[in-house]
């Protein structure tokens, strides 16, 4: 909203021109049913202030007190209040603007109070009381709304940022586990896999604060971790790393593809074999990011002494809640299992 207009947001500003309004509309309406403006004008005037304390006692003394517990003396209440204010209109209408009682009804009556008079007067209070009554409430409805919602995004945030919390010190303990077993073996890359290490957490402790990130980011954040898993592994890892597609210009939350390849990684290598093969693609066709790893499956149950398990561990259950949590139905992920290998293979729209 423009500068200038901010003051509308105020209750006080928005209360005046709905009365404003309603107040012309009424005079208006009236003048021109009686072809006398004049008299239209000053039975407003008088019938205007009742009008103001009859809403607001209903929507900020009755409707507070006896909604919804005590709907029926909340309605019995409302009546009488209604019934005085009637009361006290037609008394000061008649003193105050014109003796004819019940010009609305071109009929001559010499009863103050007739019941006909009376009843209209009571169904025009009742007419403005409604009015009031259903502009609060889609006013109140609009805001429930908005806090319902607000909390949700909220509670969502917090949610997400406290899976990222929980993959990244896993993330972690993983890649100082390879810095290890390379300083046991007094290596030259020692050094090379610091430099990868520092890269890495730079990434995930600035760029995983974000919601969304350059995808040519999160793939050079796998390749840094390849790389270290190269490192540790030697020539007896095989990785085929695959990319295709318009990668550039897309984003996606962080830190999300990589507890797949981890996955992969801390099963795929307690395979028997002189060779450990893991596939990896990616591609990004028509804004669907398809993205797929496949390692060999081991031949007996890995101990994951409470940490992980292939379908059920820290790191894939955050990351399926992250999925659901961001994505809800639009992603699709399937484990395909078989006797020698595993795969998965998400797609999620990509921006």
């Amino acid at each position: 909203m423009p500068e200038k207009l901010k003051f509308l947001k105020r209750e006080w500003v928005q209360h005046f021109l709905f009365w404003s309004v309603y107040f012309c509309i009424n005079w208006l309406r009236w003048g021109s049913y009686f072809d006398d403006y004049l008299y239209s004008l000053q039975s407003n005037l008088v019938e205007f202030p009742l009008h103001l304390a009859i809403v607001y006692f209903n929507i900020y003394f009755l409707m507070p007190r006896f909604i919804p517990k005590q709907v029926f003396w909340y309605i019995i209440l409302l009546a009488i209040s209604i019934l005085a204010i009637v009361l006290i209109k037609i008394v000061l209408t008649y003193f105050l603007v014109t003796t004819e009682i019940y010009k609305e009804s071109n009929l001559e009556h010499t009863n103050l109070f007739d019941f006909n008079y009376v009843l209209a007067a009571y169904i025009g209070q009742i007419y403005v009381v409604a009015i009031a009554m259903a502009v609060k409430m889609t006013i109140d409805w609009i805001d429930f709304k908005n806090k319902a919602s607000e909390l949700i995004k909220t509670n969502l945030e917090t949610e997400l940022a406290f899976l990222k919390s929980q993959i990244q010190p896993h993330f972690f303990f993983n890649t100082l586990n390879n810095l290890y077993s390379l300083t046991l073996d007094k290596s030259d890359k020692a050094p090379y896999t610091v430099l990868k290490l520092s890269e890495l957490m730079s990434y995930v402790i600035y760029d995983a604060k974000q919601k969304r990130v350059p995808l040519v980011n999160e793939i050079k954040h796998i390749q840094n971790y390849l790389d270290l898993e190269m490192l540790r592994y030697g020539d007896r890892i095989e990785i085929d790393l695959a990319i295709s597609g318009d990668i550039e210009g897309k984003v996606i939350p962080p830190v999300l593809l990589l507890p797949f390849i981890e996955n992969s990684f801390k099963h795929g290598t307690k395979v028997d074999s002189d060779i450990i093969p893991i596939d990896i693609s990616l591609d990004v066709t028509d804004n669907i990011l398809t993205f797929s790893t496949e390692n060999l499956k081991p031949n007996t149950v890995i101990p994951d002494n409470g940490l992980e398990t292939y379908k059920h561990g820290v790191g894939m259950t955050n990351t399926k809640r992250r999925l659901n949590l961001v994505y809800g139905e639009s992603h699709q992920l399937d484990i395909v299992e078989t006797d020698e290998k595993y795969k998965i293979v998400l797609k999620i729209p990509i921006e």
